[in-house]
């Protein structure tokens, strides 16, 4: 239900944007409407209304005025302190602001990015060198002094392979004589979009094809990477298999049988459900989920890509997991932008890269805005107990966002639970958030059509707690009014039963209550109409 007179309202409410030269249609006890102001409700309206009688310009001027009275009754009566309405607002404004707080033409671009690498894959390889999960200024710049030191012996002609092995504390490059794994010697095989960490896949697909990038920074730490290759990708193929693990009796033998079977006939999905060791997928037949590159293991996922027909099976062949049969069932080639745009543009906004985009919005405000920092009550940095000093002591203004001043004590209060990062990054963080707020605080100042679509929320959300408090408790509690209005109009319910047309009755005398408050509404208000704009105003859509 509210919902509906929220939607309702939507439709018939407005906020006024003065013009130099708007005329007033309409004043209600002092407060003036624009012709523009309702110009905009009603036509807002046409393209829904399918007949004439309801565009009419006076019936719709009629409906409007008693809008007004009833937004001009909830603000009279203070519905809008009620508490439930202060916090559905609260929400309201954050999803109305959300859409300003990412910069649209960041985002597609975000979004072209990713299809792009979407269809091509990259090959690298990389060396790492970890920083401390809080990492002082001191800590970083250790980091960045020696993996500028690893990248000038790559450079001077040392093989990447050998330097990763020797220095990149990423454990995966290196032997492990424990387990007997091969390292990889900084090799990732081949990526896509969405694969590693936003800053590692940015820098990957901007460093050239045979080139070692520059340092960069992600949360593991300080990396360099080098670019073997790039090629389209491969999209994602669906396969079934038939696994027999290593710890199964003549393994080989078995799967070598089980490939003559198929090579007579037999079905692959029943010889998976009998002899198939894979508990996850024997069931479907071997079925697995469909697989993009860098997802399996590599001689499986070449095997897999090698298919060309759905229903070929692959000759047996083994990996560490055991002996598999591979057969396709279908290929997925990446679909067109088009296709892609909106899933893309989905993950683009829900993960990482969405911080980027706020990013963007904030740099732009930062140019906006006249922004001071007061470094002498940013010396509580050095305070290693900083989350502990008392509120008394944090009364010093740290931060100025125009003529918004904000004490250290916001800053210690952003900081309490937050030690993933040295007081230093926090503070950018919060300079960050800040701003933010600033804006969103401003955005009914800064930005028209998100205050016009607020106060259309305001209003609806207003006139819902009004209509339940004077029409719909009333009528439902009020059982003797309602009885009175059935008896006094039971001509029109053709002398049927009470119970038997209720559910009419009940609207029909809520109609009734409704005309009847809303005619006292206009009794005790000062309604006057600018008769003259409002025969332009009917000349001008007669036409």
């Amino acid at each position: 239900m509210k919902k509906l007179v929220v939607a309702i309202v939507l439709c018939f409410s407005s906020i006024v944007f003065s013009q130099k030269k708007d005329k007033v249609l309409l004043t209600i006890d002092g407060d003036k409407t624009t012709i523009s102001e309702f110009k905009r409700v009603y036509e807002k309206n046409l393209d829904a209304i399918d007949n004439e009688e309801a565009k009419d310009v006076q019936k719709n001027l009629d409906l409007f005025i008693n809008y007004k009275l009833k937004v001009k009754e909830a603000y009279k009566i203070k519905l809008d302190t009620l508490p439930s309405y202060v916090k559905e607002m609260e929400g309201y404004k954050n999803q109305l602001a959300a859409p300003y707080l990412q910069d649209t033409s960041y985002v597609n671009k975000l979004v072209k990015d990713a299809y792009y690498r979407t269809k091509n894959e990259i090959k690298a390889k990389h060396i790492l060198v970890r920083t401390p999960r809080i990492a002082t200024p001191k800590d970083t710049l250790q980091a960045y002094n020696k993996i500028t030191e690893i990248r000038d012996r790559i450079v001077n002609g040392e093989p990447f392979e050998k330097v990763a092995e020797e220095t990149s504390e990423d454990p995966s490059a290196r032997d492990d004589e424990k387990s007997g794994r091969k390292g990889n010697q900084g090799n990732l095989g081949y990526f896509s979009a969405f694969k590693m960490v936003y800053p590692f896949e940015e820098a990957a697909y901007n460093t050239k094809v045979g080139q070692v990038s520059k340092p960069f920074r992600t949360r593991f730490g300080y990396h360099i990477l080098k670019v073997d290759s790039i090629r389209p990708s491969k999209g994602e193929v669906e396969v079934a298999h038939i696994l027999l693990t290593k710890e199964t009796k003549n393994a080989k033998q078995l799967i070598d049988s089980i490939y003559n079977r198929l090579e007579k006939d037999e079905q692959f999905k029943a010889l998976a459900r009998k002899y198939s060791n894979d508990t996850g997928s024997k069931s479907k037949g071997g079925k697995l989920r469909k697989f993009g590159t860098g997802v399996m293991v590599k001689s499986f996922e070449d095997v897999a890509f090698s298919l060309e027909k759905e229903g070929e099976y692959s000759k047996p062949f083994q990996t560490r997991f055991g002996w598999h049969i591979v057969q396709l069932i279908k290929k997925h080639p990446v679909p067109t932008f088009e296709d892609l745009k909106t899933d893309l543009k989905s993950r683009v906004k829900s993960g990482a890269r969405a911080q980027l985009s706020e990013k963007a919005v904030v740099n732009k405000l930062k140019k906006q805005y006249t922004i001071s920092e007061n470094k002498n009550a940013k010396e509580i940095f050095d305070n290693k107990k900083i989350r502990d000093i008392a509120k008394d002591s944090l009364q010093a203004v740290i931060l100025s966002i125009n003529e918004k001043e904000i004490t250290q004590e916001a800053f210690v209060d952003f900081i309490k639970n937050r030690k993933n990062k040295s007081v230093y990054d926090l503070f950018e963080d919060f300079k960050d958030q800040e701003i933010l707020a600033y804006y969103k605080e401003n955005l009914e100042k800064t930005e028209p059509e998100y205050a016009y679509t607020l106060q259309e929320y305001k209003d609806g959300l207003l006139l819902f707690e009004l209509m339940q408090q004077k029409i719909w408790e009333k009528s439902s509690k009020d059982t003797l009014g309602l009885k009175k209005y059935y008896n006094s109009n039971i001509s029109a319910y053709n002398n049927k039963e009470f119970k038997k047309v209720k559910g009419q009755v009940m609207n029909d005398y809520q109609n009734h209550l409704e005309k009847n408050w809303i005619a006292d509404l206009r009794n005790k208000s000062a309604i006057e109409v600018n008769k003259k704009q409002l025969k332009k105003l009917i000349k001008h859509y007669n036409k």
